[in-house]
């Protein structure tokens, strides 16, 4: 690190489980975010104000003045331009250093096959099952670690998927894609304003311990986040022996 750096990064530098070590981890990192919304507004704007190296955005939508209720990384200036570039601009008002990256995209399997490979860590800030389910296969087929949030009306959810060690669950082992479960959107259902904003902060810092080091303690678990009360629950999740992505006699 330079003696910039060195200066920016001081309150993270001062920490026992950070330090510079760590911090030049995180410098010489790629994450990958999926979906400059919500939860990727907060994640994007704490990783790179954090010294992510480099950091991939994808997303296909543009800004909307409905977005800015809850969407910082955005403004009014901004509406009608695409949610990647906008959040990109915003990573290089608060740290020029970093490399963003702009896909201007729909995650489909393909490209995230591409882009999952060269990353990371891959931080899934969606907002459908499909691009979760394709987002989730593609880490497990590259066993990339995959920091996934969820938020809706007033209700929020967390955790961590690690490929990388045997017995660890995927998505699919929580949520199989043939579950059915009914797809809940901000556009109908509405969400507070606040809580994807907890969400992608939690996000991020999950992310930001795998590069750095420290690891998660969110592998193999679920928070499940209730904004009326402000409670905070987990529960353990195993891997489920017959899941079809990852289940060693249902997937590979």
């Amino acid at each position: 690190m330079n003696d910039d750096q060195l200066l920016r990064y001081s309150r993270h530098i001062l920490l026992n489980e950070l330090g510079v070590e760590g911090q030049e981890k995180l410098l010489a990192s790629h994450a990958l975010v999926v979906g400059a919304g919500g939860l990727g507004s907060p994640v994007v704007l704490y990783m790179g104000s954090a010294g992510v190296g480099r950091i991939s955005i994808v997303d296909h939508d543009t800004v909307d003045a409905t977005n800015l209720q809850r969407q910082i990384a955005h403004n009014l200036s901004r509406v009608g331009h695409p949610k990647a570039e906008s959040a990109r601009d915003a990573i290089a008002a608060i740290n020029p250093d970093v490399v963003v990256n702009v896909i201007n995209q729909r995650a489909g399997p393909d490209l995230l096959n591409q882009l999952v490979a060269q990353a990371d860590v891959v931080l899934d800030c969606t907002d459908n099952f499909e691009t979760r389910h394709a987002i989730n296969r593609a880490c497990v087929a590259h066993r990339k670690p995959l920091v996934s949030g969820a938020a809706i009306r007033m209700d929020g959810q967390l955790s961590v998927f690690d490929p990388r060690q045997p017995g660890n669950p995927c998505y699919a082992c929580v949520f199989p894609e043939t579950s059915g479960v009914e797809e809940t959107r901000c556009a109908t259902m509405g969400v507070f304003a606040p809580l994807v904003g907890i969400v992608g902060t939690l996000q991020a810092a999950e992310a930001l311990k795998l590069l750095s080091g420290m690891g998660s303690r969110l592998v193999g678990r679920l928070m499940m986040i209730d904004g009326r009360d402000m409670a905070f629950n987990e529960i353990a999740l195993p891997q489920n022996p017959h899941c079809a992505v990852c289940g060693p006699t249902g997937g590979h």
